[in-house]
Parts: C-alpha cells; structure tokens; sequence
C-alpha cells in the first residue's frame, strides 16, 4: 500500500503538470480525504499512513477528472459556503467565496427592517433571484433560525428559470432544515407582477462574466467550462442579465426596497452607470470586498 504522502505529491505534481488548478496541492489533499473518507487534516497529520488500494485508484480516477479541469467541489459533491456544507453538481453554479459578502449585507439588512419597530402588515417579503444551488436563500435562512427569528416573520421566495437548479436548491434547503421557511417559483427573474406583491427585499447574483471570456476559455482544462453557461454568461459586457433584473424592480421592489446585486470586481463603474440609466433617481451604493474590489450592488426604491 501507499503512503498518503506518495500519493498527495504524485497528484500535486500531476495537477501542477496540467495546469487545470491554481491550488494543486490543496486540491490533491481535498480528493485524497474525500476518496479515502476522511477530514483533509487527517491526510496532512498522517503522511505515512497507508491507503488502501480501493481508496487508491478512486483517487487516481479523481486526479484523472481533475487535471482536464472538472471543478474539487464537483467531484466531492459539496462546497462550504457561510458555515454551511452545500450539496453542488453540475446543475447549478458553484458557490462563491465572493458572494458571502451578499449574504453578511442581506442578514444585518433583513435584521435592522425586523427590528426597526415600524409597523408592518404582512411579513418582510425577501427574493432570491436566480437562486442557483440555492446558496444565498439557505444561507440567509439558516442564520434567521439562529437569530431566533420565526418563519412568518420573513417570507422568503427562491427562484431560477431551471428547474434542475431549484430541485438542488430544495435538496440543500431540506438537508439544512429550512424548507419550512423557503418558496421556491420556477421564473424567469422576477415572477410576473411579483405575484403577491412587490418584495421588500431582492437578492440577486446573477451572471456576469462576459460572454467572450467564457469563450476564451472553451476547451481549457478551467473550472468554468464544467459550470452551466447560463449561469455564468452575462452577454458582451457581461450586464445584460443584470439590465434585465433592473427594469422588473421598477415594478417588483417596494417602495423604500432595497436590492442587493453581484457584480464583478471590474464593474465599479459600469454597472451604476447602468442602473443610472435603468432607474434614474434611486439610491445605488457599491459595496467593497475585502480586497477593495466592488462586489454588491445596494439599490433603494425612495418614496415619492
């Protein structure tokens, strides 16, 4: 049998030769304990142990699909997103890093609306437009459970034009215990008329990569061209989707509403130049990331 360290190398080497990953060891190590069963901590603790030969060439068969470019969090079937373990597949996007600032902004913005002490008729009515794996409405979820916050309080609707990445997003919204507080519509963005009104609050990230990048990249052993288009390809300058989402609000976000949208890292000056455009008169604010890159879109719908 062979040394977990043997083989953490021999991958490491395989996947830096193919160019398919920026993080070869780190990912030789993440399919290592996936194939073997165990914490990644357990492979670098345990460098001498032996795996079995099972093990083994089910690891070889991981390295195989990795160094052609099919994405870690495919191959083991999950992602960590926000303290949470999501189920992904190639039915829906992969979740980003990037995308957990959307969801630390929607929990301290849902939370303030909840405790402000104005007087509602219903409860808050929040949207989680292309909701993809369902990364962004379970994660939100989640942290109203923990924030004690009952389910009628907050209603709140994801949705997708594929019907493959709701079924994903039901599955990951059941395997975390919240699918008593999600809806799920099968829509292109926002549903017709909002159905039952206008939401208080829109969350959305939507594509944004242009469409000549994705491409760029066809054929290359990159993690994108395992990922569905549609989730990914933004058109030529890599806002149309976004343009599209930004004409519903002037009907499907309530008046004081607020909308909070992904853009990518190079969009700090086109996409409010858009909504600029799109909605003249409301109030748009890009938020930064760590790395002081713009990253959300904060959209409010004054009165009057």
């Amino acid at each position: 049998m062979t040394a977990t360290r043997t083989l953490v190398e021999a991958g490491t080497e395989r996947l830096r030769a193919a160019g398919s990953s920026d993080t070869p060891r780190l990912d030789a190590e993440l399919l290592l304990a996936h194939a073997i069963g165990v914490d990644r901590t357990a492979v670098i603790a345990h460098g001498d142990a032996p795996v079995g030969a099972n093990a083994a060439a089910a690891y070889e068969a991981l390295i195989a699909r990795r160094e052609v470019g099919e994405p870690v969090a495919y191959l083991r079937g999950i992602k960590e997103f926000h303290g949470i373990a999501l189920t992904v597949d190639a039915r829906a996007l992969i979740p980003r890093p990037e995308t957990e600032l959307l969801v630390d902004t929607a929990i301290a913005m849902v939370m303030a609306a909840l405790t402000t002490g104005a007087v509602r008729t219903g409860p808050l009515r929040v949207a989680d437009v292309g909701t993809g794996s369902g990364a962004i409405a379970v994660a939100l979820a989640v942290a109203l459970r923990k924030r004690h916050v009952p389910p009628e309080e907050v209603t709140l609707v994801a949705m997708d034009v594929s019907e493959e990445a709701l079924d994903l997003a039901r599955e990951n919204a059941v395997g975390h215990g919240v699918g008593d507080r999600l809806q799920f519509i099968t829509s292109d963005l926002l549903p017709p008329g909002a159905r039952s009104g206008p939401f208080d609050v829109v969350l959305a990230n939507l594509p944004y990569v242009r469409g000549g990048e994705l491409d760029a990249t066809a054929g290359q052993p990159v993690s994108t061209t395992f990922e569905p288009r549609l989730a990914l390809d933004g058109g030529d300058d890599g806002l149309l989707i976004i343009g599209r989402l930004l004409d519903q609000l002037a009907w499907g976000l309530a008046v004081d509403g607020v909308a909070l949208l992904e853009i990518g890292g190079d969009q700090g000056s086109t996409a409010p130049a858009l909504v600029a455009d799109h909605l003249p008169g409301w109030g748009c604010e890009v938020i930064r990331d760590l790395a002081g890159l713009p990253r959300v879109l904060r959209l409010r719908r004054e009165a009057g």
